[in-house]
């Protein structure tokens, strides 16, 4: 049996014409749809059939604007060249820029949770009160992926050593 080597690309999207301390409708079709796209546009049917074997867009933070994408190794290249290029998310103008490429998604969110805490320190200096405050940090720091892939990490341990 062969092992497939995955890639994760956390990349930040940064819209035209917000604010930074607005949130941003960021859903993963969208992002999928338009990374699609510029791959499409600059390498063209090989590079979409490349990237299209494990593309998927694993995870979205609307109020930081930060997005994971894991894809298979070798394509992430293609991808990774054509991130720079895209335009539009969804139907609105932005930009992306890759912050963090990574070979498991453990240490993409262990990366993620130190560049959004530091996000969080940024944004703590507009805040005025403490329950502004704590609901920042609430949306900020939702890393419920990261849950999910632990607790089923854990189950598949559990259930390797009860054989």
């Amino acid at each position: 049996m062969v092992r497939f080597k995955n890639r994760y690309i956390a990349v930040e999207v940064n819209p035209l014409g917000v604010s930074g301390t607005k949130s941003y409708a960021l859903s993963q079709k969208d992002l999928h749809l338009s990374v699609v796209s510029a791959v499409q546009t600059l390498h063209g049917d090989f590079g979409v059939a490349a990237i299209s074997n494990g593309f998927t867009t694993k995870y979205c933070n609307e109020v930081t604007r930060i997005a994971l994408i894991r894809v298979r190794h070798g394509p992430h290249r293609i991808l990774a060249s054509t991130l720079p290029c895209v335009t539009h998310v969804g139907h609105k103008p932005a930009t992306m820029r890759t912050i963090f490429i990574g070979a498991t998604l453990k240490k993409c969110f262990l990366f993620l949770q130190r560049y959004q805490r530091s996000a969080l320190d940024k944004m703590w200096a507009m805040q005025r009160t403490d329950a502004e405050r704590q609901a920042l940090e609430a949306a900020v720091m939702d890393l419920t992926a990261l849950d999910e892939w632990t607790a089923k990490r854990t189950e598949v341990d559990t259930k390797k050593t009860q054989l």
